[in-house]
């Protein structure tokens, strides 16, 4: 079973505005560039956990989920397989690249490449914000954090995610407005979101955690004094997860959520519900926002969003 985001990499013309974007404002690190020049960011003793690859366009790269070792990860590719998932191995340079022990990838019903890892290269006390900090990110046996895909058939979307892939529902948004289901792999309220929007496929973003309520309110401090990245969504409380959070630019098309307090749970006595809102106050849209929604999205064609694959039945 998959056990946590394990890392994510995306495309970008902006990918050399990530070093200061990540240092300065996020306060994360800068790792040693990839082989193509992808700007590496590390939130912890993990070798890195965001690649932004040099492109013409911004693109969804890879999503890279991690099982507990290479006993769990060959079960599961097995379990996979028989479902009817295509499993490809990874090559030398890509686990070299991505600096895990073991690597198999697939294709997400539409289209989004996904990473199954285990072994991740680790480098203890090697961690070090890169701007001031009261405590760090919260990582650890909760992953990176979440992410949020957009899909546009949110139905297959569940039962590929949750029937073939395994993931728990933790509880779901729908509105008029939203329709967004929730899912957990380990103790993290979600480490996938998955959203509605009929014709495309992409993200729309990353939530990164911090321990501190104050490293929240410098982030608000730092992005609010910058010309040239704004809050998209203002300060604000979720009402599933309860995670206290902002919404900032990034200079690729998809949001960060930068937030803090973010609630657990546990198998054995979550309930997964339904609200009908997304926040319990806050979360206020920016007129940038309301300008064009942001995330990296990608058209996906009719025939392709209908194909139906074994392991989608």
């Amino acid at each position: 079973m998959i056990t946590q985001l394990a890392y994510l990499g995306i495309a970008s013309p902006a990918f050399q505005e990530w070093r200061d974007y990540a240092t300065r404002l996020l306060g994360a690190v800068v790792a040693e560039d990839g082989p193509d020049g992808a700007v590496r960011i590390k939130v912890d003793d993990a070798g890195y956990r965001v690649a932004v690859h040099p492109a013409e366009q911004d693109e969804l790269r890879y999503v890279g989920w991690a099982c507990h070792n290479e006993t769990r990860l060959h079960e599961y590719a097995a379990e996979l397989r028989a479902k009817g998932l295509e499993l490809h191995a990874g090559t030398e340079a890509e686990l070299k690249e991505r600096q895990v022990a073991e690597l198999y990838w697939f294709a997400d019903p539409f289209g989004n490449r996904h990473e199954l890892v285990w072994g991740r290269y680790s480098h203890p006390n090697s961690f070090f914000p890169g701007r001031p900090m009261r405590g760090r990110f919260v990582t650890g046996d909760q992953g990176l954090g979440h992410i949020v895909l957009i899909v546009p058939d949110l139905a297959r979307a569940d039962a590929f995610f949750a029937g073939t892939l395994g993931f728990r529902l933790s509880d779901r948004v729908k509105s008029d407005i939203f329709n967004l289901r929730f899912y957990h792999c380990n103790g993290r309220h979600h480490s996938l979101a998955v959203a509605e929007i009929p014709g495309v496929t992409g993200i729309n973003h990353l939530m990164l955690e911090v321990e501190s309520f104050d490293d929240l309110g410098t982030a608000i401090d730092l992005f609010s004094a910058d010309p040239d990245r704004e809050i998209l969504l203002s300060l604000g409380r979720h009402t599933n997860d309860l995670m206290t959070s902002v919404y900032v630019q990034t200079p690729s098309s998809m949001q960060i959520e930068y937030g803090h307090g973010g609630m657990t749970v546990d198998d054995l006595t979550w309930v997964a519900g339904t609200h009908d809102l997304p926040s319990i106050w806050g979360h206020h849209r920016s007129q940038a926002y309301l300008d064009g929604p942001p995330g990296i999205f990608r058209e996906i064609g009719t025939a392709d969003a209908n194909e139906t694959t074994e392991a989608d039945r």
